[in-house]
């Protein structure tokens, strides 16, 4: 690709990021030059964030229903799944399973609060008296 086409469509992260792209200067050789975007890139990526932004409102309501611990909604915020969440609160997946609903929640202990509120990035008061919107 030569400089002048390499693509400058501004998507989601307009003004936040750049990324360097390879491009072919007048003389042959291959230089780094940012660019903004690339519209199919950038569409993707508003795709997956759609699909981020679903995960959590589902986890709203149900948590709004009593069906769900704040610990789901945190869970799609960061784009975590069980698995993986048991691996970083270093718990067996059934013992997160458990967490996810009001009643597993409810037992949780300061230190396993703790561990949570650590890995989903937020204090143990914002996972405690977290209150969806719908």
């Amino acid at each position: 690709m030569e400089i002048d086409k390499v693509p400058q469509d501004e998507g989601i992260t307009e003004g936040i990021t750049r990324e360097v792209q390879y491009a072919v200067d007048e003389n042959g050789k291959y230089v780094k030059i940012f660019s903004k975007g690339w519209e199919p890139k950038n569409i993707v990526n508003e795709l997956a964030w759609d699909d981020i932004h679903d995960n959590m409102n589902d986890a709203n309501e149900k948590i709004l229903a009593g069906k769900a611990s704040p610990i789901m909604y945190f869970m799609a915020k960061n784009q975590m799944n069980v698995a993986l969440l048991a691996e970083y609160v270093e718990l067996p997946k059934w013992r997160v399973k458990r967490h996810l609903k009001p009643r597993g929640f409810k037992k949780l202990k300061q230190d396993q609060l703790s561990s949570y509120a650590k890995v989903l990035g937020i204090s143990v008061e914002e996972l405690l008296n977290y209150k969806p919107t719908n």
